[in-house]
Protein backbone atom coordinates (compact mmCIF):
# COMPACT_ATOMS: atom_id res chain seq x y z
CA UNK A 1 0.00 0.00 0.00
CA UNK A 2 1.45 3.38 -1.06
CA UNK A 3 1.73 6.48 1.20
CA UNK A 4 0.68 9.74 0.55
CA UNK A 5 0.94 13.07 1.44
CA UNK A 6 -1.21 15.94 2.54
CA UNK A 7 -1.53 17.74 -0.65
CA UNK A 8 -2.33 14.44 -2.60
CA UNK A 9 -5.68 14.75 -0.96
CA UNK A 10 -6.42 18.56 0.11
CA UNK A 11 -9.65 20.26 -0.47
CA UNK A 12 -10.68 23.69 -1.03
CA UNK A 13 -14.63 24.16 -1.54
CA UNK A 14 -16.67 27.84 -1.32
CA UNK A 15 -20.34 27.67 -0.47
CA UNK A 16 -22.14 31.30 -0.94
CA UNK A 17 -24.65 31.86 2.11
CA UNK A 18 -28.26 32.22 0.43
CA UNK A 19 -31.41 33.02 2.87
CA UNK A 20 -32.40 29.27 3.40
CA UNK A 21 -29.00 28.91 4.90
CA UNK A 22 -29.32 31.96 7.66
CA UNK A 23 -30.96 31.38 10.70
CA UNK A 24 -33.13 34.77 12.27
CA UNK A 25 -30.17 36.89 13.06
CA UNK A 26 -29.01 36.66 9.19
CA UNK A 27 -26.58 34.22 9.81
CA UNK A 28 -25.34 30.62 8.75
CA UNK A 29 -26.69 27.55 10.50
CA UNK A 30 -24.13 25.83 12.27
CA UNK A 31 -25.98 23.11 11.42
CA UNK A 32 -25.41 23.76 7.65
CA UNK A 33 -21.94 24.49 8.42
CA UNK A 34 -20.84 21.30 9.54
CA UNK A 35 -22.75 19.58 6.94
CA UNK A 36 -20.11 21.12 4.63
CA UNK A 37 -17.39 20.52 6.53
CA UNK A 38 -18.54 16.86 7.01
CA UNK A 39 -18.52 16.45 3.03
CA UNK A 40 -15.44 18.51 2.25
CA UNK A 41 -13.74 16.07 5.27
CA UNK A 42 -15.43 13.09 3.24
CA UNK A 43 -13.84 13.97 -0.14
CA UNK A 44 -10.35 14.33 1.86
CA UNK A 45 -10.83 10.69 3.63
CA UNK A 46 -11.98 9.49 0.08
CA UNK A 47 -9.54 10.46 -1.64
CA UNK A 48 -6.75 9.75 0.59
CA UNK A 49 -7.96 6.00 1.03
CA UNK A 50 -9.75 5.28 -2.81
CA UNK A 51 -12.19 3.56 -0.83
CA UNK A 52 -15.47 4.55 0.74
CA UNK A 53 -15.59 6.30 4.41
CA UNK A 54 -17.86 7.30 7.16
CA UNK A 55 -17.47 9.86 9.57
CA UNK A 56 -16.80 8.38 13.39
CA UNK A 57 -16.43 11.36 15.32
CA UNK A 58 -15.79 15.05 15.19
CA UNK A 59 -14.01 17.30 18.06
CA UNK A 60 -14.98 20.40 19.53
CA UNK A 61 -16.56 22.59 16.57
CA UNK A 62 -15.95 26.15 18.01
CA UNK A 63 -18.36 28.95 16.15
CA UNK A 64 -15.59 31.89 16.69
CA UNK A 65 -17.35 34.27 13.76
CA UNK A 66 -20.83 33.91 12.45
CA UNK A 67 -20.91 34.18 8.35
CA UNK A 68 -23.35 36.70 7.54
CA UNK A 69 -25.89 35.92 4.87
CA UNK A 70 -24.80 36.56 1.56
CA UNK A 71 -20.80 35.68 2.63
CA UNK A 72 -18.88 32.71 1.19
CA UNK A 73 -17.61 30.30 3.11
CA UNK A 74 -14.61 28.78 2.73
CA UNK A 75 -13.51 25.80 3.71
CA UNK A 76 -10.27 23.98 3.46
CA UNK A 77 -9.57 20.44 4.85
CA UNK A 78 -6.39 18.38 5.02
CA UNK A 79 -5.42 15.26 6.24
CA UNK A 80 -3.39 15.52 9.56
CA UNK A 81 -2.35 11.65 9.83
CA UNK A 82 -3.39 7.75 8.84
CA UNK A 83 -3.72 5.42 11.65
CA UNK A 84 -4.90 2.04 10.97
CA UNK A 85 -8.55 2.28 9.65
CA UNK A 86 -8.99 5.81 10.08
CA UNK A 87 -7.61 8.88 9.53
CA UNK A 88 -7.96 12.92 11.24
CA UNK A 89 -8.76 15.49 8.67
CA UNK A 90 -8.40 19.14 9.95
CA UNK A 91 -11.08 21.45 8.73
CA UNK A 92 -10.46 25.16 8.79
CA UNK A 93 -13.51 27.79 8.08
CA UNK A 94 -13.74 31.27 6.84
CA UNK A 95 -16.07 33.49 5.84
CA UNK A 96 -15.69 36.34 3.28
CA UNK A 97 -17.20 39.45 2.40
CA UNK A 98 -16.64 40.34 -0.68
CA UNK A 99 -18.11 43.46 -0.65
CA UNK A 100 -16.56 45.12 2.28
CA UNK A 101 -13.32 42.76 0.88
CA UNK A 102 -11.79 40.74 3.52
CA UNK A 103 -11.70 37.53 5.00
CA UNK A 104 -12.52 36.50 8.60
CA UNK A 105 -11.83 33.02 10.63
CA UNK A 106 -14.72 31.51 11.18
CA UNK A 107 -14.31 28.16 12.95
CA UNK A 108 -12.15 24.98 12.33
CA UNK A 109 -12.31 21.24 13.77
CA UNK A 110 -10.42 17.68 13.35
CA UNK A 111 -13.21 15.17 11.77
CA UNK A 112 -11.87 11.48 12.21
CA UNK A 113 -13.07 8.90 9.10
CA UNK A 114 -13.08 5.29 9.14
CA UNK A 115 -12.55 3.30 5.14
CA UNK A 116 -14.79 0.94 4.07
CA UNK A 117 -14.38 -2.50 2.58
CA UNK A 118 -16.99 -3.89 0.29
CA UNK A 119 -18.40 -5.86 3.10
CA UNK A 120 -18.55 -2.04 5.09
CA UNK A 121 -15.85 -3.28 7.69
CA UNK A 122 -13.01 -1.26 8.72
CA UNK A 123 -10.38 -1.71 6.42
CA UNK A 124 -6.40 -0.73 6.29
CA UNK A 125 -5.68 2.71 4.79
CA UNK A 126 -2.47 4.14 3.28
CA UNK A 127 0.23 6.09 5.81
CA UNK A 128 0.36 9.29 5.71
CA UNK A 129 3.90 11.49 4.73
CA UNK A 130 3.72 15.24 6.56
CA UNK A 131 6.08 17.27 4.59
CA UNK A 132 6.03 21.21 5.62
CA UNK A 133 6.99 21.65 9.61
CA UNK A 134 3.26 22.37 9.83
CA UNK A 135 1.80 18.76 8.70
CA UNK A 136 4.61 17.20 10.68
CA UNK A 137 2.91 18.88 13.62
CA UNK A 138 -0.22 18.76 12.86
CA UNK A 139 0.77 14.68 12.13
CA UNK A 140 2.78 14.59 16.15
CA UNK A 141 -0.03 16.03 17.67
CA UNK A 142 -2.77 13.78 15.76
CA UNK A 143 -1.74 11.43 17.97
CA UNK A 144 -2.18 13.00 21.54
CA UNK A 145 -6.08 13.99 19.91
CA UNK A 146 -6.53 10.25 18.87
CA UNK A 147 -5.65 9.10 22.74
CA UNK A 148 -7.77 11.73 24.08
CA UNK A 149 -10.72 10.72 21.88
CA UNK A 150 -10.34 6.98 23.06
CA UNK A 151 -10.04 7.74 26.60
CA UNK A 152 -13.18 9.68 26.02
CA UNK A 153 -15.32 7.31 24.33
CA UNK A 154 -13.99 4.64 26.76
CA UNK A 155 -11.86 2.87 24.52
CA UNK A 156 -8.61 3.16 25.97
CA UNK A 157 -7.63 3.63 29.46
CA UNK A 158 -5.62 6.70 30.57
CA UNK A 159 -2.17 4.77 31.91
CA UNK A 160 -2.41 3.31 28.52
CA UNK A 161 -1.86 6.92 26.93
CA UNK A 162 1.36 6.90 26.33
CA UNK A 163 1.11 10.83 24.66
CA UNK A 164 -0.80 11.83 27.08
CA UNK A 165 0.11 10.09 31.14
CA UNK A 166 1.39 13.28 31.83
CA UNK A 167 -2.30 15.21 31.98
CA UNK A 168 -3.68 12.27 33.46
CA UNK A 169 -1.29 10.75 35.95
CA UNK A 170 0.40 11.97 38.91
CA UNK A 171 4.22 12.82 38.24
CA UNK A 172 5.39 9.87 40.19
CA UNK A 173 3.73 7.39 38.18
CA UNK A 174 4.97 8.49 34.79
Amino acid sequence: MLSKNPKDSFVIMNEIVLPNDTNTFGNLMGGRLMYWMDIAASMVATEHSNLPCMTASVDNISFKTPVKLGNIVHIEARMTRAFNTSMEIRIQVWGQDNLEQYKYESNGAYFTFVALDQNNRPCKVPQLIPESEEEKADYVAALRRRQLRLILAGKMLPQDADELKALFLPLKEI
